[in-house]
């Protein structure tokens, strides 16, 4: 009989060495890399500030936007860039910048329309190149809270209204032929679902194509959050609610709306 050998129970062949402290520091740095290239050119992770988009996009949503699909291709780069359709929320810088601290502030709105589309409102109504558009995701404005500039936009274009920029109160006047506002070449007209609460091009003006950041797809966490809690920009209120969401986590986290789609 045989003798029993020692070494049956190891795999024949060259047994496959340690990996080092650098070697595992390069897969670290190679992974940061890759995580940061998608971060960048791929897609980017926003909160959502306001309630304007409501109830598509929540207050204390934090999603995933595609911003691939809005650059268009380089040579190093062959993105698969799609332009904007009608009827899609986007990310976006605000055209103008904030008064303070000179930034950008970032927004999601719906595409309402693309260069050269003739858009006016009745009673709150879209009516687009002459055609009523039925818009299910926008929020119905309660009766007996209309509003002659917001609601029959620009049917009354000198009409002072609250929250309309220095700048778009001059250039609105330009843009208008008829009773329509006709969009000019290069950019974009945005509205909020949130059709009585919404700042958007009504007050501040187009979007030029520059601006354009990517397209919400989804949210992977979202948080009660205030309303208000956006202007609260001190560094005592953001670390209150940093220590409150730190305490609220698990019962204030809305888990339904986890990896919930934006249409």
């Amino acid at each position: 009989m045989a003798k029993h050998d020692k070494n049956a129970s190891k795999k024949d062949g060259p047994q496959p060495e340690a990996e080092t402290a650098l070697q595992s520091f390069a897969s670290i740095c190679s992974t940061l890399v890759v995580g940061l290239f998608a971060l960048t050119f791929i897609a980017q992770n926003f909160v959502i500030p306001s309630a304007s988009m409501a109830s598509t996009i929540l207050v204390g949503d934090h999603v995933i936007a595609d911003t691939a699909s809005l650059a268009p291709a380089t040579r190093w780069a062959p993105l698969p860039y799609r332009p904007l359709k009608r009827g899609e929320p986007v990310v976006f810088h605000k055209p103008l910048l904030q008064e303070g601290d000179g930034q950008y502030l970032t927004l999601v709105k719906r595409v309402i329309g693309l260069p050269g589309d003739r858009i006016h409102l009745r009673g709150g109504v879209v009516y687009l190149n002459g055609v009523a558009q039925n818009e299910p995701y926008a929020a119905k404005i309660p009766d007996g809270e209309y509003d002659a500039y917001r609601d029959d936009f620009p049917a009354h274009p000198g009409a002072q209204a609250r929250n309309v920029t220095a700048e778009w109160a001059l250039d609105l006047p330009n843009h208008i032929q008829g009773e329509d506002l006709v969009v000019p070449p290069d950019c974009y007209f945005m509205m909020g679902d949130n059709r009585g609460d919404s700042l958007d091009s009504r007050y501040w003006g187009f979007v030029h194509r520059d601006n354009l950041i990517g397209r919400p797809l989804f949210v992977y966490w979202s948080f009660v959050t205030p309303g208000d809690q956006g202007n609260k920009t001190s560094l005592a209120d953001q670390i209150a609610f940093a220590a409150h969401t730190a305490l609220h986590f698990f019962d204030d986290t809305r888990w339904r709306r986890t990896l919930h789609r934006i249409l």
